[in-house]
């Protein structure tokens, strides 16, 4: 009702609804991201107060992140069968419920179904694949800055809130520091509810860019077969299966890696949490700006030499960082630098999908290769958990991490310009009415 009233008026001063969409969306995967991001920095609380291992907490967090990956490629299934406003509240719900029932966990297991289980479906639902079916959907003209814009605010909301979740932690206790997490999440869900709309086909609206009306897709019978089948048919192609394991290295070099165990490594060298979160809360504030801005190079230049650049780029930054100084200062130069490529992987490898697998598809194969990106982002969890225990350093899992970025890199440039068509369903257009 309210999408229907403020689309008109909206017009008027010629601003296209997609945006407000994009706006709400923003805040759902800001809130959901900060969700996702506060094992982090709560990890030595847990250890200190439990008496458990880095390795017995990292494997609730792996699980988390696998699923993560694990469900996108169904959740954007399930957005084609359901609809984004009842698959994000149905994930907000998991997500609110498993930070409070986290609040009261006393046991090992309960953290395996409160952060692994509850957190990683629930998040799941809400990553990036959500940021590509809208911006697939409402955008065809600027739909690289758009996913350039949503994608920062998944990598930004990680880390804006942990400053405030590391100092409520040292104040008040870890169980308060998840409750701002919580809260956003309830008041963005509520906000794309009212103002959300499934396709712009909803409102009699072209998406932006277009002059014709596409009418919205009939629901999928079957959403997890129709996530199969499109794996199925992806993986027959060699473009897919780089992409794939470029995102694996994506996800091996940040959430994984730098999101669960950048603050201990800090730690080991002698920072406070408050100060190393400080420091990731600076790469999420140039994270921000390098993610728009690669979402507005995307448009412009070819996206495997763009891919090529951020991943070595990321590479060196890795394998300099056990050999810095261990101070906010000392650490603004990796901050900036890597900050500005957090996750400015995402545009260039969105725009690739569509390009090899056509753009009904695009959101559901990106769904896989984002599994990819969080199979190497659990793999890196558990396994820099392992390595602290093992060797008592963090250093052998952050230069085995900048070794890959420099292979994906150099995977990027084989990435083809086509693949083989897939089947489509045809959309149906009408043209614009005045």
């Amino acid at each position: 009702m309210l999408a229907t009233l403020l689309a008109p008026a909206l017009a008027r001063r010629n601003i296209h609804y997609g945006w407000a969409v994009v706006a709400a969306t923003f805040l759902v995967l800001l809130s959901t991201a900060a969700a996702m991001g506060m094992p982090g920095v709560l990890l030595r609380p847990l250890m200190t107060e439990f008496g458990w291992s880095t390795s017995a907490v990292s494997g609730p967090l792996s699980l988390r992140l696998l699923l993560y990956g694990l469900i996108a490629p169904f959740a954007a299934a399930l957005m084609q069968r359901y609809g984004i406003r009842k698959t994000v509240a149905v994930a907000l719900l998991l997500i609110v419920s498993g930070i409070g029932l986290a609040t009261q966990i006393t046991a090992l297991w309960q953290l395996w179904l409160t952060w692994g289980l509850m957190l990683g479906l629930g998040t799941g639902m809400t990553a990036m694949v959500l940021g590509a079916t809208v911006a697939n959907r409402w955008f065809t003209a600027r739909r690289g800055v758009v996913m350039g814009l949503l994608s920062a605010s998944s990598a930004t909301g990680a880390l804006v809130f942990l400053p405030l979740a590391a100092w409520l932690a040292d104040h008040h206790g870890w169980r308060v520091a998840l409750l701002p997490a919580a809260a956003a999440c309830a008041v963005a869900g509520g906000l794309l509810w009212l103002f959300g709309r499934d396709h712009p086909g909803e409102l009699s609206l072209p998406a932006f860019g277009d002059r014709v009306v596409i009418a919205p897709p009939k629901p999928t019978a079957n959403a997890a077969g129709m996530a199969l089948r499109t794996l199925r048919d992806a993986s027959r192609t060699r473009g897919f299966w780089l992409l794939f394991f470029t995102f694996f290295v994506c996800g091996l070099s940040t959430n994984g890696l730098i999101g669960n165990h950048f603050i201990p490594l800090c730690q080991d060298f002698g920072m406070t949490e408050v100060a190393a979160a400080s420091v990731l809360a600076m790469m999420g504030m140039f994270d921000f700006g390098g993610t728009i801005g690669s979402g507005w190079l995307s448009d412009r230049f070819d996206s495997r030499k763009l891919l090529f650049a951020y991943y070595g780029l990321r590479g060196l930054s890795l394998l300099a960082l056990p050999f810095s100084t261990f101070s906010v200062y000392g650490l603004s130069i990796f901050a900036v630098f890597y900050g500005l490529d957090w996750i400015a992987t995402v545009p260039p490898t969105v725009r690739l999908s569509g390009e090899l697998f056509g753009r009904e598809k695009a959101s559901v194969v990106f769904g896989w290769v984002f599994f990819g990106h969080m199979l190497g982002a659990a793999v890196a969890a558990s396994g820099a958990g392992i390595t602290r225990d093992v060797l008592s350093s963090y250093v052998p899992a952050f230069l085995v991490s900048g070794a890959f970025c420099v292979l994906a890199a150099l995977a990027s440039l084989a990435v083809p310009r086509s693949a083989p068509p897939m089947p489509v369903t045809p959309p149906v257009a009408r043209p614009v009415t005045a």
